[in-house]
């Protein structure tokens, strides 16, 4: 604790010895609000439906499986209540999916606004992560109400969600800054990024449990950085999901993923903006 309190001294004390690092940082915290406000009300202001939208295709998703896997096929995988085991590992891929899909198109979709502002770039990753981040946890409603009608017990495990919660934003913003540059010189990335995804989503799991693998297979399927992400989403109603060796290489990839990502935006950066 001694040591933490003097971190968090040296933090402070930092801070107040420059104004004009602590005023840029919370120049950029506005600004990624405002960006990110911005893209959810342009989303939203022509929808009829609005909200519903955000909750509507997991939901369906759910449904979907949850009806070819419990009535049409025998189902061995996964845990009761299938639809909260569906919803709790679908309801975070789609942050995921959605945000790095739309972190391919960062650059090139607002190339103007890029190349005459003045705030750091990683802004346009951050704000389409910190949107869909959001979009995920007004969705949450949902799986509670499932998980209720369902009968699903919430267990203490429930306080490793705000942990799964950064971990899965590291990871994503890690990503989203490696991809987003990228695409802007090799624009077949981007269609490249869609088949990853794609099958991203059957290797991780989402539809079955981690124990369901074959056992030649799992320790391969660890390094899938989201399979500890979905574990700790999991245990708030399956507290036998929980997986810590799994967890901690998910959190090591995570990351590596965003110092990795960083690297690769500084270095790319001045190029992207003469590029677009």
């Amino acid at each position: 604790m001694a040591i933490l309190h003097k971190g968090f001294s040296f933090v402070s004390s930092s801070l107040e010895q420059s104004p004009f690092r602590r005023s840029a940082f919370v120049r950029y915290r506005h600004s990624l609000w405002l960006l990110t406000a911005r893209d959810l009300k342009v989303r939203y202001s022509t929808s009829v439906l609005g909200y519903v939208w955000s909750v509507l295709d997991p939901l369906v998703m759910s449904l979907i499986y949850w009806f070819v896997f419990t009535q049409v096929f025998q189902r061995t995988a996964g845990a009761e209540p299938y639809i909260v085991f569906l919803l709790a590992g679908l309801l975070p891929w789609m942050w995921f999916n959605g945000s790095v899909s739309d972190a391919t198109k960062a650059f090139t979709r607002s190339a103007k606004l890029v190349r005459s502002t003045s705030i750091p770039r990683t802004i346009w990753v951050n704000s389409i992560v910190l949107g869909k981040g959001l979009e995920f946890l007004l969705a949450l409603p949902v799986l509670a109400i499932f998980a209720i009608l369902g009968g699903a017990t919430l267990s203490w495990e429930v306080v490793f969600f705000p942990l799964a919660i950064l971990l899965q934003a590291m990871l994503t913003i890690g990503i989203g800054l490696i991809v987003a540059p990228l695409v802007v010189f090799f624009r077949d990335l981007e269609r490249a990024v869609k088949l990853v995804l794609r099958f991203l989503f059957y290797a991780s799991p989402i539809v079955y449990d981690f124990g369901d693998l074959p056992a030649s297979v799992q320790p391969w399927a660890a390094f899938n950085p989201l399979a500890g992400i979905f574990s700790l989403y999991r245990a708030a109603f399956f507290p036998t999901e929980l997986n810590w060796p799994v967890i901690g290489i998910s959190a090591v990839i995570s990351v590596l993923f965003l110092a990795l990502g960083m690297w690769v935006f500084s270095r790319c950066q001045r190029s992207v903006l003469k590029e677009i």
